[in-house]
């Protein structure tokens, strides 16, 4: 039987290029919404490049606290719009930047205010882009026993979805058992992301940024190949 790939993420607001690498390495990618709210995380934040120096964004959260439900928040739209002006100005001599402002407005006009829907919706969009034709479901929408918690509430949702492989950033390294996997006839790897590099606007290459700054940078071609740049430990 071929192997059902699997793996569960947090949504991050234009993540970087490793969360793609993660999500073009798997046949269901998971949003994972149904968990709590980090403060100062990356799931209303990020990194784009200003005047040649790491610049952090973030779409300011209604009413959150480190107790409510990513699948809870909501967040004012104008700072959607706002935020496509500061990419213009930003961006409007790298040389991808007409070929992708009709997709970046398809996503900073989109009206939902509920930041799982949004970056979801941002999701889909930059991975039509991408060719990317991984499968993405949500978390919260999934039955399952909802008194589990970390890795258990994790091996529950590879069961519930049929997955005989689960992925997971190299992060949680020190999160999850192999050996625990394996006993519910899963496997287990974690994705590690190579030191990937291209020409931006400055003589310095400066790491760290949302995947925006590689589209606007990159062709489709160059970032298929930074896509499959990674290890699997």
């Amino acid at each position: 039987m071929e192997s059902k790939k699997l793996a569960i993420m947090q949504p991050y607001l234009f993540p970087y290029i490793g969360y793609f690498q993660l999500i073009n390495a798997v046949d269901t990618f998971v949003i994972y919404d149904d968990v709590n709210f980090i403060k100062k995380g990356w799931i209303n934040r990020n990194n784009i490049l200003v005047n040649n120096t790491k610049f952090q964004f973030t779409f300011p959260i209604k009413s959150a606290s480190q107790n409510t439900l990513i699948r809870d928040l909501n967040f004012n739209t104008e700072i959607s719009n706002n935020f496509l002006k500061t990419l213009k100005l930003a961006y409007h001599k790298a040389p991808n930047f007409q070929l992708c402002n009709e997709m970046f407005s398809e996503i900073f006009y989109y009206s939902k205010t509920n930041l799982t829907e949004y970056i979801a919706h941002s999701l889909n969009i930059i991975c039509q882009y991408l060719g990317i034709k991984t499968q993405f479901m949500i978390s919260s929408e999934i039955e399952k026993d909802k008194s589990l918690k970390g890795e258990q509430k994790i091996i529950e949702i590879c069961k519930k979805l049929n997955a005989t492989h689960y992925i997971n950033p190299i992060g949680g390294l020190e999160l999850y058992d192999k050996s625990k996997f394996f006993d519910e006839k899963i496997k287990l790897n974690f994705i590690q992301t190579k030191g990937i590099k291209y020409q931006q606007f400055g003589d310095e290459f400066v790491p760290g940024l949302s995947i925006i700054d590689v589209i606007m940078f990159n062709s489709k071609t160059e970032i298929s190949d930074f896509l499959l740049d990674y290890d699997l430990k």
